[in-house]
C-alpha cells in the first residue's frame, strides 16, 4: 500500500468513525447517561465490526461507485447498530 493509499484509508476510517458515533448518539441518546464501562463496551463492539464493515464498504463501492454515499451511510449505521445493541441489551 502506498503512503497516499494509507492516508486515504485513514481519512475514510476517521470519517466513518465520526459518522458512526454521531449516528449512535442520535439514535441512542441514553448513551449520554450510560456508565463509562457501558460506553466503552459499545465502542469495543463497534471497533470489533469495523474491519469487516470497511472491507465491505470498499468492495461495494468498487463494484458500484455511484452508490458510494449510500454505502458509506450503511456502513455508519452498521457500526452504530453494534454499539446500540450493547447499550440496549444491558
Amino acid at each position: 500500500m502506498t503512503p497516499t493509499q494509507t492516508s486515504n484509508l485513514d481519512t475514510l476510517g476517521n470519517q466513518l468513525a465520526t459518522a458512526a458515533l454521531t449516528t449512535l448518539i442520535r439514535l441512542c441518546p441514553e448513551i449520554r447517561t450510560a456508565s463509562h464501562e457501558l460506553r466503552e463496551a459499545a465502542l469495543v463492539a463497534m471497533r470489533a465490526r469495523s474491519r469487516e464493515v470497511v472491507d465491505e464498504l470498499l468492495d461495494d463501492t468498487q463494484a458500484c461507485p455511484g452508490m458510494a454515499e449510500a454505502i458509506f451511510a450503511s456502513a455508519a449505521l452498521t457500526l452504530a447498530q453494534a454499539g446500540i445493541t450493547v447499550l440496549r441489551d444491558v
